[in-house]
């Protein structure tokens, strides 16, 4: 079993409504709401990040002659997608 930590967390009415309809909806309990709503959070804010870095990347020059020069080195056949 994974360990758990009661905690108390001062929330507005209309979000602990939200959190006890979707246990409700989905037949959880509302520590799993919380937990999953927790979860995609952190999922989104690290695939934002990830963007930021990528975008960031796509506009360094010296990052896209390396990502060309890395590009020109498979043949057609290894080259994805087809």
């Amino acid at each position: 079993m994974v360990a758990r930590t009661k905690r108390t967390y001062s929330l507005r009415p209309a979000t602990v409504s939200r959190v006890r309809e979707l246990a409700a909806r989905y037949g959880s309990s509302q520590d799993a709401v919380v937990d999953r709503a927790v979860e995609e959070l952190d999922r989104a804010v690290r695939e934002e990040a990830e963007a930021n870095r990528w975008a960031e990347a796509a506009a360094d020059p010296e990052f896209t002659i390396e990502a060309a020069q890395i590009a020109a080195g498979f043949d057609e056949q290894d080259r994805w997608p087809a």
